[in-house]
């Protein structure tokens, strides 16, 4: 059997990216709440690349950080000044000096390529790209193929009529074994307009040399690359509707699907319900069965079989809904864990802590977590009922089957089966209210004789 060689993944991510016009370096921007770099090296993860090496520029100590942070100081080659993407790449070779297997070169800002559309350009001896079919082919580099035998890339403004009416276009997705990629790049001149050293010259550089050099072709919205904040919001909304027929043909209901905004890693179980205009930030897991109604914002939370959350419900990072737990309409739920059947059902703020089994949380309740230094605890027990508008200091417990009085401040705990007040003891002064009006009106009254006088 034949064995297959090591992989490596060479991610460029230097560029400047001027026209996002934005202090957000462009590759950290993110598609599906994840930075579009990240997408990136997911993929070369997926592929199962031993060594991934991004290549970054000076100007951007952001972008160095998250790699950093992600991989490793040992992942960074840095681009620096820029003179080119084949330029960029041998920035990467020190990089991986000692590995012997195939390189494939991706970018930081093409968020939609899939390890799927990247695999086929393993396993050559020479030379191979990606390529699409363009419907717009436009300023793309044009792939001249004789069959599946990629003979030159020609750029757009050096094509003739006949080459522009070719519609198989250049991704810049570039795979060689290691050694003869470097080998090759070692010959590419810069003795163009831009004075810049391009990885497209290897192809040429290749069949003069005798070495194979091929295309694979992926779908073009695969290859997209985001330089524009409106290209940005194209590839979101592409990212979105792959999303939502993958849940749709999962048995995911949604009425409305155009208005269900998905994270990179959302998780959704047959049988669930989506209602229109749910948003799912990082880190959301429905289980099937579920059922999300609209307006409600979940990120980094989870909701059991037979949960309902909402309408306008948010769950934030660390809320966990056992069976049958409700959160309703304006309530927000972050790190507590509500046990089965479990409800809030309006207007309400829970924050670390626990409800158990069959508790209830009253409207206007408020979980009250922080002192301004540091967040404590609420434990509130099973079967217990918590009256409207009240307030649980924490740290603090309400005991399993105890009630809490409406309007309560609780400060101690509350044991099992008790009944809790924390509320001043109500008086009425007859006619008081009378008076007050009487007074007020007495004082209206003389001050707009004074402004007459």
């Amino acid at each position: 059997m034949t064995q297959t060689p090591p992989r490596a993944a060479i991610i460029l991510a230097a560029g400047q990216g001027t026209r996002m016009k934005s202090p957000l370096p462009k590759v950290l921007h993110p598609v599906g709440g994840r930075a579009m770099l990240d997408h990136a090296i997911d993929a070369a993860e997926a592929l199962g690349c031993q060594r991934v090496v991004v290549v970054v520029g000076e100007h951007s100590p952001e972008v160095r950080a998250h790699v950093v942070n992600r991989l490793g100081e040992a992942a960074i080659a840095v681009q620096d000044p820029p003179l080119g993407t084949g330029h960029a790449v041998r920035a990467a070779e020190q990089a991986l000096a000692g590995f012997d297997g195939d390189v494939v070169v991706t970018y930081g800002d093409v968020p939609l390529l899939k390890a799927a559309d990247i695999a086929p350009v393993f396993g050559a001896s020479g030379v191979t790209v990606i390529g699409f079919e363009a419907r717009d082919p436009g300023a793309y580099g044009r792939l001249i193929l004789e069959g599946d035998i990629l003979t030159a890339i020609t750029e757009a403004k050096e094509a003739s009529p006949e080459v522009l009416a070719v519609t198989a276009c250049n991704s810049g997705v570039m795979a060689a074994p290691a050694a003869l990629l470097f080998s090759l790049l070692a010959q590419v001149r810069n003795d163009n307009a831009k004075g810049e050293y391009y990885l497209t010259d290897v192809v040429e550089l290749a069949r003069k040399a005798g070495h194979p050099t091929r295309a694979v072709f992926a779908d073009e919205d695969a290859v997209m690359g985001v330089n524009a904040q409106a290209e940005l919001a194209q590839a979101e909304a592409l990212f979105q509707k792959v999303q939502r027929e993958t849940f749709l043909a999962a048995g995911v209901t949604m009425s409305a699907p155009d208005t269900v905004h998905f994270a990179w890693d959302t998780q959704v179980g047959g049988g669930t319900v989506i209602e229109p205009y749910v948003v799912f930030g990082p880190g959301a897991v429905i289980e099937g069965g579920a059922r999300i109604r609209s307006f409600s914002h979940i990120e980094g939370a989870r909701v059991a079989a037979g949960a309902e959350v909402g309408p306008y419900a948010r769950l934030r990072p660390g809320a966990d809904l056992g069976r049958g737990a409700k959160v309703g309409n304006f309530v927000e739920v972050k790190n507590v864990l509500m046990a089965e059947g479990a409800k809030a059902n309006h207007l309400a703020y829970l924050g670390d802590g626990s409800v158990g089994a069959g508790a209830n949380i009253g409207a206007g309740t408020i979980f009250c977590n922080y002192d301004g230094f540091n967040k404590a605890q609420t434990e509130v027990g099973a079967g217990a009922f918590v009256g409207s508008n009240s307030s649980l200091v924490a740290p603090v417990t309400v005991g399993a089957g105890a009630l809490v009085a409406s309007g309560s401040v609780i400060t101690e705990d509350v044991p099992a089966d008790a009944l809790a007040f924390g509320r001043v003891r109500q008086t009425n002064k007859p006619q008081a209210a009378a008076d007050f009006r009487e007074k007020a009106k007495a004082k209206k009254e003389a001050a707009k004789a004074a402004k007459l006088k």
